[in-house]
């Protein structure tokens, strides 16, 4: 056992568990100060999550996010971590001490079996009722306190997407955690369920409990139909998400022009200033070339990353995002895909690491498997610096009748991601991985207003995991970079700019023979090899690239003007359509390589990507060079 899983079987262990979409990761992360994902659909959690909870009295209680499960009886791999950490089976764990149940108080009649199913097992256990101030707002008069003397356990009331919402159970795992331990030390959990409740059982006894606990809950309607009678109408249903989607991509280009000036200035005052208090030497070549030039190229895009997962964050949080997934399913089914495929597809928009791992909800392996590997091709956020760059430097700043031509441009990008994606489904289920078509089955959530808190923190996490990649990862490749760029010297008599004599300009002139036929020169060449590692690295490394290759000063404040003078518009398209399909980060293919347990589908993966790229840069150029023509 490794020292975390020591420390952590030190402590009091609570496992919080739940129907998807209860409300599990936001308490989680009151409790325990963790910042997790959490959107009001589900299949958001797919594997377990552990913080910790300090107690007033100095001791500290491990608490363990699990995915959302229906009922301890597992259908997909995500419900079995579930069932695999209540009942103990985990390698070198122990079963938890107690468990907090959470429930959706708008949806009593559906949370309480699993409720039941827990409390069949005789473990310590909490039933947290969550949502609680939506369901009494909407007039549901819940008896709390007969409704914990009919399941024989404390309920409280807690409401996760406040400040405070979880205060009432804090304090009852305070209150209960000396009976947690005395029972983890005299109790051992039974191997299975006996006797398990069937179906029926359970059924009768919930509407039991809610005809003297909660008598509206049988009649309570949770869902606005009026509103559904539009937002999932065949038609009009479709035409709302493709306006929503034109409208987002329209406001990534329109409103970020402010705070991206503001960045390219910072940059280019540092620039100037790193020059002129330094004298000339490699120091600050580094820092102006390789640091400021990489890495500053790269942060001028994050308030588009920012407006883009705005939208997005909004349409989860409101409930939006599963109607959606009804309305595609059908569309999905044609082309063999699963409609749980849609909440895992949507998650790579903003990296396929966490898309491919919340197909784990989808239980048919074959489903599953064309899910991974079509992942990629949703327009990942890594690629939206590369796409900014190209459209800033490439596509006019008018508007096309009412609308914004950049953001065109970038909505028909995503749009050819999407389908290339429907494309390759198709393939891979008519020609390969045959299965029959599964209906999507999802809990619909109901409609409510963002939580501010919970948009804060969304933005908050994305930029600052984009602002490590740049000072981790994006830092490190482009000083790497720089070096490879800056040695070995020009020999005496050179003519040419030094990295053309360098250890990187060997590399780029030597790759160049590949990728000249789809319009690529030695500097694109050479940044494609970074962006192995991270697509952003790209951009950054154009920067550096083109720092070291020529005399334009203006390369430190930004690329654009640089790449629009000496690229075709015929390289710009060709690299534009490399990037719908390029190869996946090293990151990406280690994780495919995790979920299918086997290195074949990341080879495959990372070998038709690759081939679809060149193909389609191939065509795109010769046909932009046609036309110019």
């Amino acid at each position: 056992m490794s020292a975390a899983a020591s420390a952590e079987a030190r402590l009091l262990q609570v496992a919080l568990v739940g129907n998807p979409n209860c409300g599990k990761t936001a308490l989680f992360n009151l409790l325990t100060g963790a910042r997790q994902k959490v959107a009001n659909y589900a299949g958001v959690t797919v594997e377990r999550k552990v913080g910790v909870l300090p107690l007033s009295d100095g001791r500290s209680v491990a608490v363990f996010d699990l995915p959302g499960t229906y009922s301890l009886t597992p259908l997909t791999p995500d419900e079995e971590v579930t069932r695999d950490v209540v009942f103990g089976r985990r390698a070198g764990e122990s079963a938890p001490d107690a468990i907090v149940a959470v429930v959706d108080a708008t949806n009593l009649r559906m949370n309480l079996r699993l409720v039941l199913e827990l409390r069949s097992l005789g473990r310590p256990m909490i039933v947290s009722l969550n949502m609680a101030d939506v369901a009494r707002s909407r007039g549901l008069q819940i008896d709390v306190a007969r409704l914990s003397a009919e399941l024989g356990v404390p309920v409280v009331e807690t409401v996760a997407v406040r400040h405070n919402g979880h205060a009432a159970l804090r304090a009852e795992i305070e209150r209960q955690a000396l009976r947690f331990g005395a029972a983890a030390d005299t109790a051992a959990l039974p191997a299975a369920v006996a006797p398990a409740p069937t179906t029926a059982e359970l059924q009768r006894e919930v509407r039991r409990i809610l005809a003297v606990a909660a008598p509206g809950a049988l009649q309570f309607e949770r869902f606005d139909h009026r509103i559904d009678a539009v937002v999932m109408h065949p038609v009009w249903g479709l035409v709302l998400l493709a306006t929503l989607l034109f409208l987002i991509f329209q406001a990534v280009f329109s409103w970020a022009n402010l705070p991206m000036d503001a960045i390219k200035d910072g940059m280019a005052w540092l620039a100037e200033q790193t020059t002129a208090r330094m004298a000339e030497g490699p120091l600050r070549s580094l820092l102006v070339d390789g640091v400021i030039a990489g890495v500053g190229g790269v942060l001028v895009f994050l308030p588009q990353i920012l407006i883009l997962f705005f939208f997005i964050l909004l349409l989860e949080d409101s409930g939006y995002l599963p109607r959606a997934a009804f309305l595609l399913d059908t569309v999905m089914g044609k082309v063999g895909l699963s409609g749980r495929a849609f909440i895992p597809l949507l998650s790579s928009f903003a990296c396929a690491i966490p898309g491919i791992m919340a197909t784990r909800t989808i239980a048919n392996w074959r489903d599953r498997l064309a899910t991974i590997m079509v992942a990629p091709l949703m327009t990942c956020s890594a690629r939206l610096p590369v796409y900014a760059l190209l459209i800033g430097a490439f596509i006019p700043a008018r508007d096309i009748g009412p609308f914004n031509g950049q953001g065109l441009t970038l909505f028909a990008l995503y749009a050819a991601g999407v389908l290339s994606s429907m494309a390759v489904a198709w393939l891979l289920k008519r020609f390969w991985m045959k299965s029959s078509y599964q209906p999507l089955m999802l809990e619909l959530p109901p409609y409510r207003l963002p939580s501010l808190r919970n948009l804060g923190y969304g933005l908050w996490e994305r930029a600052r995991i984009f602002v490590r990649r740049v000072g981790g990862i994006i830092f490190a490749l482009t000083v790497l970079l720089w070096f490879l760029s800056s040695y070995p010297a020009p020999p005496e008599g050179a003519t040419g700019p030094a990295i053309q004599y360098s250890a990187a300009g060997w590399l780029g002139q030597a790759l160049e023979t590949v990728f000249a036929p789809i319009g690529f020169n030695w500097q694109i060449s050479i940044a494609l090899v970074p962006g192995l590692a991270a697509r952003e690295v790209v951009v950054g490394a154009l920067g550096t690239v083109y720092a070291l290759s020529g005399s334009e000063d203006a390369v430190a404040d930004t690329l654009m003007p640089v790449i629009a003078s000496q690229w075709s518009v015929a390289t710009a398209y060709a690299l534009l359509a490399w990037f719908v399909f390029a190869p996946q980060c090293l990151s990406t293919l280690a994780v495919v390589r995790r979920e299918t347990n086997s290195w074949r589908y990341p080879v495959l993966m990372a070998s038709y990507l690759f081939a679809l790229a060149y193909v389609a840069a191939f065509i795109t150029y010769r046909v932009a060079l046609a036309l110019a023509g």
